[in-house]
């Protein structure tokens, strides 16, 4: 038998700007044109970024090949609205010198950043957040997907994109359940790396709520450098970038269960609460620690507890499902401390018994 290797180069080490602003959203165009010049441009977004007035600000007289998703939301989130997106592109005679630029929530940028990575093999794509969530953590880190008939996030791919705006006057045009679910990834965000970002929002949730454009800049900033500072650690999740999934498996076990007529943000919030429930099982916390934590997801008016028509069986199957599962269970993201994520072995997820995981179901 004759052998060969081929080795692989390690790929080239790149980086992407991130810009926070107020009421920048209509001055963007003529700067992506600039710094993107020489690609074709391809807009993806949804019906409520139509109405809601984001798409005609973006573009002004443009005139721009564009995907709007119907209906919008989790719902749409799926491999038949990705082909959908690819074909419209191919049909547009666009190639590999396509730029996707991908204005609005989490599931936009989700869909338009897997559309992106498997077009032609590969074509840039910018993010251009605009809600809560997404403005938090899904437009940052370069995870892309789509979901299957049985679990979120089935197919998917890390692709990075090449630049991200965040113009924070967009979240003003959400509804109160919107805005508020998708702050708690910024909850999450304080939990597993900054206790004084922790204090901040319990200090400042008044002006949070009341979406003060200075304090949205300001927690977005915080939730951007964590974020960041995690995915330049470890940018596929071998280890570290697993802490980014606290309350994540609970949750999208929960948001599948539901039908998603839960939010992403509302099944974390419960997935947040079983962790800690978790943690003190494991005594890893005192029952004081979660009742904090309680208490700023009831002042962001989230679900704390399983809605009555979730089954534990049916949401155990589904976290044997998750698509971080080995041997059909993934392992939990849990905190030592507010701020701090428990790591014994240098392991950032770490093993729960499914009989734990159940019994914590049970309570909530």
């Amino acid at each position: 038998m004759l052998e060969h290797e081929i080795k692989i180069p390690a790929s080239q080490a790149k980086c992407y700007p991130i810009e926070i602003g107020t009421d920048t959203l209509g001055e963007l165009w003529p700067r992506i044109e600039a710094d993107f010049n020489g690609y074709n441009k391809f807009v993806v977004t949804d019906e409520n970024l139509v109405s809601a007035g984001h798409l005609g600000k973006l573009l002004g007289k443009s005139d721009v090949p564009a995907f709007v998703i119907s209906p919008p939301g989790e719902i749409s989130k799926n491999i038949d609205t990705a082909v959908s997106i690819i074909e419209t592109m191919e049909k547009a005679y666009l190639g590999r010198d396509t730029l996707v630029v991908a204005l609005g929530g989490g599931t936009v940028g989700d869909i338009a950043g897997f559309a992106a990575a498997v077009f032609k093999r590969g074509v840039p794509v910018i993010q251009i957040p605009t809600t809560t969530v997404a403005q938090a953590d899904s437009s940052v880190g370069g995870k892309t997907g789509v979901d299957s008939s049985v679990s979120k996030n089935a197919f998917g791919a890390f692709w990075h994109p090449a630049a991200v705006y965040i113009d924070v006057a967009t979240l003003t045009t959400l509804d109160d359940r919107q805005f508020k679910a998708g702050l708690v990834e910024s909850v999450k965000h304080a939990l597993i790396a900054d206790s004084e970002y922790f204090d901040f929002l319990q200090n400042n949730l008044d002006a949070v709520l009341d979406r003060n454009s200075d304090v949205l800049e300001k927690i977005t900033h915080f939730n951007c450098k964590i974020k960041g500072n995690v995915v330049e650690a470890d940018p596929c999740e071998q280890n570290k970038r697993r802490i980014l999934n606290y309350g994540h498996t609970i949750g999208h076990a929960v948001e599948t269960a539901s039908g998603f007529e839960l939010l992403h943000g509302e099944a974390v919030a419960i997935g947040i609460i079983g962790a800690g429930m978790i943690e003190i099982e494991l005594k890893l916390a005192p029952q004081e620690r979660l009742e904090r934590v309680r208490q700023i997801l009831e002042k962001l008016d989230v679900p704390v507890k399983l809605p009555p028509n979730l089954a534990e069986k049916d949401l155990i199957d589904l976290i044997k499902h998750d698509k971080k599962a080995v041997n059909k269970w993934p392992r939990f993201v849990l905190l030592n401390d507010i701020g701090q994520v428990y790591c014994p072995d240098g392991q950032y997820a770490v093993d729960v018994a499914p009989e734990l995981a159940e019994k914590v179901l049970k309570k909530l």
